[in-house]
């Protein structure tokens, strides 16, 4: 849930500066790139960082269910 909150700030806050602030994210900061383009792309890369974030959670997680599940089988009795 805390992952999904925060890419949803990070999406509508892009979002919201897009709509709201044309003229800083229309900004020139290089030559063809404007500060609306950088903090696009930023969404993106959060997003992959984020979905690495959580991969890492949720295969650890699993292993450790799998060692319980182990754990348990050899608890089992016939």
């Amino acid at each position: 849930m805390a992952l999904s909150a925060a890419m949803l700030v990070i999406y509508f806050g892009f979002i919201l500066l897009g709509a709201y602030a044309k003229g800083f994210m229309g900004t020139e900061i290089a030559a063809g790139l404007s500060i609306g383009i950088l903090f696009g792309a930023l969404v993106i890369i959060a997003a992959f960082g984020l979905t690495g974030i959580y991969v890492r959670w949720a295969n650890g997680h699993d292993k450790l269910m799998s060692v319980a599940a182990e754990a348990n089988r050899g608890n089992a009795s016939p």
